[in-house]
């Protein structure tokens, strides 16, 4: 990781940071002696982390409520990356998918996606840069995700905001490390959080063997971190999935392409 050795207050700011992978990234931070920045639309949530993490780990903990597929909350966390103590580490965690295919979808609903997947993720990164690049040292982790690599499933606007933060990730990772500071996408596959359970979609008839901790998620995600990679695809099952994805034919995957939501019957299109 891309961090001044002679920094004693370490700080790190995670977006999405009460459930999930962002809680994840939270808790194993806070254990490793990292200052915290906190950021999630519930404050009620938020509040109740950060005393939980200050009794067990004795770090300060800051906390700000904001809703990121908006314009007033992206200008909140704008202001405090360029404001007050330095932010060595943003983590992109925030992020969110639709229980429907795009044909019943909506305007409003694929914007807010757009705003809070890609939108959030440009804002927040370019805030977190101009400090960073001028200080030499700090890093960024954008949350994507395996979907990013296919249209894994049909109808699904998800997989195509997640390929942009890849490839984003990646980009801006080239321009940003001769300044000594990494950006890195983490491409997890099915991870058991909150995400599918909030946006209604029922993963049931998924196979267990597919399924990660968010805890061993982090785990390889600061340790690609550390080695200077630009992406990581954590569990090797997931990195035969991505090799899959990238390689194969175009028409095997679109055949044995899945939604978990349904397809759109021809009766209805």
């Amino acid at each position: 990781m891309t961090l001044d050795p002679t920094t004693a207050e370490r700080r790190a700011l995670i977006t999405g940071a009460t459930a999930g992978i962002g809680a994840a990234f939270t808790r194993r931070l806070a254990a490793d002696g990292w200052h915290l920045v906190l950021v999630a639309r519930d404050a009620a949530r938020l509040t109740e982390l950060s005393t939980e993490l200050g009794a067990a780990f004795g770090r300060e903990v800051e906390t700000i409520s904001a809703d990121l597929s908006t314009d007033d909350g992206c200008a909140t966390v704008e202001q405090r990356l360029a404001d007050g103590s330095p932010v060595h580490l943003l983590v992109n965690n925030a992020g969110i998918s639709l229980n429907k295919p795009f044909l019943r979808s909506t305007a409003e609903d694929e914007a807010r996606l757009l705003r809070l997947n890609v939108h959030a993720v440009m804002r927040l990164t370019l805030a977190a840069l101009r400090p960073m690049t001028e200080r030499r040292n700090g890093a960024v982790i954008n949350v994507s995700s395996v979907a990013g690599f296919g249209t894994a499933m049909p109808g699904s606007t998800y997989s195509a905001s997640k390929a942009w933060v890849t490839n984003f990730s990646e980009s801006v990772g080239q321009s940003a490390r001769p300044f000594g500071v990494q950006v890195m996408a983490l491409c997890p596959g099915y991870t058991r959080t909150e995400f599918h359970q909030r946006a209604g979609i029922n993963m049931s008839k998924t196979p267990e063997w597919l399924w990660l901790r968010a805890e061993d998620v982090v785990d390889e995600a600061l340790r690609d971190l550390r080695k200077g990679k630009m992406v990581s695809i954590p569990a090797w099952k997931y990195k035969v999935v991505v090799a899959g994805m990238r390689h194969a034919p175009r028409r095997l995957l679109q055949a044995v392409a899945r939604d978990t939501r349904g397809r759109i019957g021809r009766d209805e299109r």
